[in-house]
C-alpha cells in the first residue's frame, strides 16, 4: 500500500522510548543516545521520503494535493460516533513532518555533547522519544479526537522534559506550572471538542464529504463557540497571552529541551490546530477570526516589549518565541478569504502563518541550541557573565548572527520572506493591523541585536572568564548550528506557496514592494540603534535610559507583572472567594447532609434494637398488641 511505511514515523520513536525507558539504565550512555538519535534519524528519513513522494505527485483535477489516508483503525465506536486512530497526509501534516523531524534530530545529535555525563541521560532520550512520537502523533492525526490525545501527551512528555532536573526545585515548580496552565486550556479544548462531536455527529477532519457538510451547516449556530473553545486550548499551548506564563519558567529545563518545545514543536500545536481547523473557520465563523487577531497583537507586543528588558538569554528567546507564534496566529486571523490568487490578496495569511512557522522553527532552534552553546561555555544564563564571545566561539558567533538576521527580516534570510508575507496579509487586512504588526517587527530586530551584542560585543566579564576561559563547542553541537544556519540561509527561497495555501491551489509568493524596502529599513533602524546602544564596551545611553525610566524597566523585566497578577487571582479572588466557600458548602451541607442521614439511620436503628431480642415471649406480646390493634382499626373503619 502506497505510504504504508508511514505508520513506522510513529512506531520508531515509540520503539525507542519503550527500549530506553525499560532497559535505559542497563546501557552506556552512549548506547543509550545513539539508539535514540538512529531512531530519530530513520524517522527523519522516512519524512523526507513522504514529502518528496507526496509532493512530486500529480494534484487532482481541482488543482490541489490528494488528501491520503494510508491507515485508519476505528479504536472505539460510539453508536454515530467514532473515535479512529490512522495517519492523515496533506500539504500541512507533511510540512510539519519534515519541521519536527529535522529539528528533533538536530536537538538529539546536539545533546550528545550538551548532556555528556549528566545523571539520567538514558531517561533523558527515552522522555525526548515519547514527546517526538507525542508532536508526529499530534500532526498526522486524522480526526480531532485523535489530536486531543497526541496532544496530551505533548504534555506529559513536555512535562517530564521540562522537570528532568528534579531535584532542583525551580525546575519542579516549572514543570508543574506548564502542566497546570496547559492542562487549565486543554479543558477548553475538550469541552469545544465534545459540542463540535455532538452537534456535527463527526470528529473527522474530512470538511468536504457530503454528509458533513450538511451537519456542519446544520450546527452552524454552535460551530463558532466551540471553535474559540478549541481556540483557547491552542492559546495555552501556544503561550498566547494571558496563558502565556509557562513558557519562561520552562527554560529551567535542559537547553536542548527549550530548543525542541520551544522552538518547532509543542509552541507550535495551538497555531496547527488553527490551520487544521481553518475550513470551519472561514466557512461557518469567520467573524470570529478576530479573536485570533486580537490576541496575538496583544501577546506579540507584550512579549516583545518583555524581551527587551530581560538579561536570562534563554528567556529572552522565550519571549521572542512567543512574540513569534503571536505573528503566526495573527496571520492565519487575518486570512479572510479561502481563494488563492493575486487578486484576492486575503487568502495570504494562510500560507504566511504556515510558511513563518517553517522558517521560525530553523531559526529558533539554532537561535536555542547556540546559546546552550554559549551556557556550556560560560555556565550562566546572564548576559552580564558574557560579552566579547565572537573571539572564543566563531562558529557559534556565526550561526548565531544569522539566525537574529533572519528573524530580524533581513534578507536574503529566510526570516525576511515569511515576515513580509505575514506583514502583506496584515496590512490586506487592515493597515492599522499592518502598521502595529510592523512596529513589532521593528521591536524583534531591536531586542534580538540587543541580545547579539550582549553576548558577542560588549564588556568581557573578565573575571568570570578568568576562572573559566570560553571555549567553542564540540562538533556534536556545532553541527546542528552550521546545518540549521544553513537551512535558514536557502529556505526563504522555497516555492512555499506551491505547497501550502488556503485552499490547495498552487500559489507564487511575490512581495508587495513597497512593505518589503518599509519593512526592511524599520528593521535596520532598529539594528542600528540597537549596535549604538549597546555595541561598545561602556554602554552609556542604556544607563540613561534606565535611570529616566527606572519604574518601565522594572515592570518590564517582572513580566509587567504577570506572575503576580494570576498569582492574585488565583489565591485572593479564585480559592479565596469561589473555592473556599464552596469547600464550605461541601463540607457542611453536602457532607453534613448524608452525614444526619447516617446517624439518623444509626438512631433509629439503636431505637427499635430492642424489638429484635430473640425472646419468644416478646414477640408473642407485641403480634397479640398488633393484632389487637388491627382488629380495632378495621372495626372503626
Amino acid at each position: 500500500m502506497q505510504y504504508g511505511y508511514t505508520i513506522w514515523i510513529l512506531l520508531l520513536p515509540l520503539f525507542s522510548f519503550l527500549i530506553l525507558g525499560l532497559a535505559g539504565m542497563k546501557m552506556k550512555h552512549k548506547v543509550a543516545g545513539i539508539i535514540g538519535t538512529c531512531s530519530l534519524g530513520l524517522v527523519t528519513i522516512l519524512s523526507y521520503i513522504t514529502a518528496f513522494s507526496y509532493f512530486s505527485a500529480d494534484r487532482t483535477a481541482e488543482g490541489i494535493y490528494e488528501t491520503i489516508v494510508p491507515y485508519n483503525t476505528t479504536w472505539l465506536p460510539l453508536g454515530d460516533l467514532h473515535f479512529d486512530l490512522g495517519i492523515l497526509l496533506d500539504p500541512i501534516s507533511v510540512v510539519m513532518l519534515i519541521v519536527i523531524s529535522t529539528v528533533s534530530l538536530m536537538v538529539h545529535i546536539y545533546s550528545f555533547g550538551y548532556m555528556k555525563g549528566e545523571k539520567g541521560f538514558q531517561r533523558y532520550y527515552a522522555f525526548l522519544s515519547l514527546f517526538t512520537m507525542s508532536m508526529l502523533g499530534l500532526v498526522v492525526a486524522t480526526n480531532i479526537f485523535q489530536m486531543y490525545m497526541f496532544w496530551e501527551l505533548v504534555g506529559v512528555s513536555s512535562y517530564l522534559l521540562i522537570g528532568f532536573y528534579y531535584p532542583l526545585k525551580p525546575a519542579i515548580a516549572a514543570s508543574k506550572k506548564a502542566f497546570i496552565v496547559t492542562r487549565f486550556a486543554d479543558m477548553f479544548f475538550l469541552i469545544g471538542i465534545l459540542i463540535f462531536g455532538f452537534y456535527t455527529h463527526t470528529f473527522s477532519f474530512d470538511f468536504t464529504v457530503e454528509n458533513s457538510v450538511r451537519e456542519f451547516a446544520g450546527a452552524g449556530f454552535i460551530l463558532p463557540t466551540a471553535l474559540v473553545l478549541m481556540f483557547i486550548g491552542g492559546a495555552g499551548k501556544s503561550a498566547m497571552f494571558p496563558l502565556h506564563i509557562w513558557l519562561p519558567d520552562a527554560m529551567e529545563g535542559p537547553t536542548p529541551v527549550s530548543a525542541l518545545i520551544h522552538a518547532a514543536t509543542m509552541v507550535v500545536a495551538g497555531v496547527y490546530q488553527v490551520a487544521r481547523m481553518f475550513p470551519l473557520w472561514i466557512n461557518y465563523a469567520p467573524e470570529t477570526l478576530t479573536v485570533v487577531v486580537v490576541i496575538g497583537v496583544i501577546t506579540a507586543f507584550y512579549a516583545a516589549a518583555v524581551a527587551c528588558a530581560q538579561s536570562d538569554i534563554k528567556r529572552v528567546l522565550a519571549f521572542s518565541t512567543i512574540s513569534q507564534i503571536a505573528f503566526m496566529m495573527v496571520a492565519l486571523g487575518v486570512c479572510t478569504e479561502a481563494v488563492t490568487g493575486h487578486e484576492h490578496p486575503g487568502s495570504v495569511g494562510y500560507m504566511a502563518g504556515m510558511f513563518h512557522l517553517f522558517t521560525h522553527a530553523m531559526f529558533k532552534a539554532c537561535l536555542f541550541l547556540g546559546a546552550g552553546c554559549i551556557i556550556h561555555a560560560v555556565h550562566s544564563n546572564e548576559m552580564s557573565m558574557m560579552g566579547g564571545l565572537r573571539k572564543y566561539m566563531p562558529i557559534t558567533h556565526i550561526t548565531f548572527l544569522i539566525s537574529c538576521l533572519a528573524i530580524a527580516g533581513i534578507p536574503p534570510f529566510s526570516g525576511f520572506f515569511s515576515k513580509d508575507e505575514i506583514l502583506s496579509a496584515c496590512f490586506a487586512y487592515s493597515p492599522i493591523v499592518g502598521w502595529i504588526m510592523t512596529g513589532i517587527a521593528a521591536m524583534t530586530a531591536f531586542y534580538m541585536f540587543r541580545l547579539y551584542y550582549g553576548i558577542f560585543w560588549g564588556t568581557e566579564n573578565k573575571e568570570a572568564h578568568a576562572h573559566h576561559t570560553p571555549h567553542e563547542a564540540p562538533l556534536t553541537m556545532t553541527f546542528p548550528l552550521i546545518f540549521l544556519s544553513l537551512v535558514t540561509i536557502g529556505c526563504g527561497f522555497l516555492p512555499f506557496g506551491h505547497f501550502v495555501s488556503a485552499d490547495g491551489q498552487a500559489y507564487d509568493i511575490h512581495l508587495d514592494t513597497q512593505i518589503a524596502i518599509t519593512s526592511v529599513v524599520i528593521a535596520v533602524c532598529s539594528i542600528l540603534l540597537a549596535t549604538y546602544i549597546y555595541k561598545g564596551e561602556k554602554q552609556p545611553v542604556a544607563d540613561k535610559l534606565f535611570k529616566t525610566f527606572p519604574r518601565l524597566h522594572r515592570a518590564a523585566y517582572k513580566r509587567f507583572y504577570q506572575d503576580e497578577i494570576w498569582q492574585y487571582v488565583t489565591h485572593r479572588i479564585i480559592f479565596r472567594c469561589v473555592s473556599t466557600p464552596i469547600a464550605w458548602f461541601d463540607r457542611h451541607i453536602v457532607d453534613g447532609t448524608f452525614n444526619f442521614l447516617a446517624w439518623s439511620a444509626n438512631e433509629s436503628s439503636e431505637s427499635i434494637r430492642s424489638w429484635q431480642s430473640g425472646d419468644v415471649r416478646r414477640y408473642a406480646i407485641w403480634f397479640i398488641c398488633g393484632t389487637v390493634a388491627l382488629t380495632l382499626v378495621l372495626l372503626a373503619i
